[in-house]
């Protein structure tokens, strides 16, 4: 009986199994996968087998019963659904294989039960897998909502108490307090802004338009100079040539921008500079942003990495700025670096393609 056989040969299968997994290409082979995960399927599959010989009842499902389960516990061992399905397919090359080099007397038809098996097992393995993905990854968009309604609680809170204090007539609009109120409604008119923007990417809901670059930018700083202010910072804009014409989405391309002038201004020391321009190199764009943080520490590790480690003593936000900006930037064909210059500052620059000229039609009887 093949279950039999697999029980005799249980570790020849598993050493023949273990040497196509280190052969393969993709998906690369891990140490948990060759010395759990061979035995854990080939266990799984022998047991499948004897039950289907017995004399008591067989319910059809029980081996995609095993495979779901199997398939959530691969899970949880860190397997990833290639893994999963090519691991079953080495089992069953190696079974095959091992069984005819010892030419053992292994029916036709116990052949097609352990094909029908393993077809079976993969399908529910991956669907478990699947289902199990799903629900992790929606826990995380809960968790990830839930701190995003928190901080945006916290921006109403912090706003409510300074226009209490600014009521009150004790202290005044100009002073202190006016200025943690308008920082902060700036803060979240930005914070809103930015998850909106990750919204629509997570969508891939995009507008694209022709935009000239200058005129895009006045309006990014003048809504960008009140922010300077209120955190104590120079800002600076370099003029634009004219007809610097890109194609994207307007919202998303100010949000990016808008996210890498916050980043600045939030980590520039008081009374550092923050400065602003846009180049063509070749066929490129380049809307750089340049801040006076003193640089990025080594032990800060990527700044585009979303929840990451602060860099100064400001530590509101999610840490979603430029994870966010990023993403808008790619998913415009283009792509933003950082050059740290330590004891200076950062210099973040987002790089799109510049639009082709646009053809514009003489005028008919001309």
């Amino acid at each position: 009986m093949l279950h039999e056989f697999i029980v005799l040969y249980r570790e020849q299968i598993i050493d023949r199994t273990r040497v196509r997994l280190l052969q393969r290409a993709w998906p690369s082979a891990t140490a948990r996968e060759l010395e759990s995960g061979v035995p854990l399927f080939l266990d799984q599959l022998s047991n499948t087998l004897r039950l289907e010989t017995t004399a008591e009842p067989y319910a059809t499902d029980a081996i995609g019963d095993a495979g779901a389960a199997h398939g959530g516990e691969l899970l949880k061992l860190g397997f990833t659904i290639g893994q999963v399905v090519h691991d079953y397919g080495d089992i069953c090359q190696a079974i095959t294989e091992t069984a005819l080099e010892h030419q053992a007397p292994v029916s036709v038809e116990e052949f097609h039960t352990l094909n029908r098996c393993l077809d079976t097992a993969i399908a529910e393995a991956v669907t478990e897998h699947a289902r199990v993905t799903a629900e992790t990854r929606a826990s995380e968009e809960v968790e990830r909502l839930g701190l995003v309604v928190h901080e945006i609680r916290d921006f109403v809170n912090t706003a409510l108490l300074a226009f209490h204090m600014l009521k009150q007539g004790t202290v005044s609009i100009n002073g202190s307090t006016g200025a943690v109120l308008g920082r902060t409604l700036l803060s979240l008119r930005d914070f809103v802004g930015s998850t909106l923007s990750d919204v629509r990417l997570k969508v891939d809901h995009q507008r694209r338009q022709r935009v000239d670059i200058g005129t895009f930018l006045n309006e990014v700083v003048a809504a960008s100079a009140l922010q300077a202010e209120y955190r104590g910072c120079q800002f600076t804009a370099e003029p634009v040539v004219p007809d610097l014409i890109t194609e994207v989405d307007p919202q998303l391309l100010a949000s990016a921008v808008t996210n890498l002038l916050n980043n600045a201004f939030k980590y520039s020391l008081e009374g550092g500079t923050v400065s602003l321009s846009a180049t063509a190199q070749g066929e490129t764009l380049v809307i750089a942003v340049q801040d006076a943080c003193g640089g990025i520490p080594p032990t800060v590790g990527d700044p585009f990495q979303p929840f990451g480690e602060r860099r100064g003593k400001d530590r509101t936000g999610l840490g979603l700025g430029l994870s966010i900006a990023r993403k808008a930037v790619r998913a415009h064909g283009g792509d933003i670096h950082v050059v740290n210059r330590p004891g200076v500052g950062c210099t973040f620059s987002i790089e799109i393609p510049l639009a082709g000229k646009e053809i514009v039609a003489p005028p008919l009887g001309a």
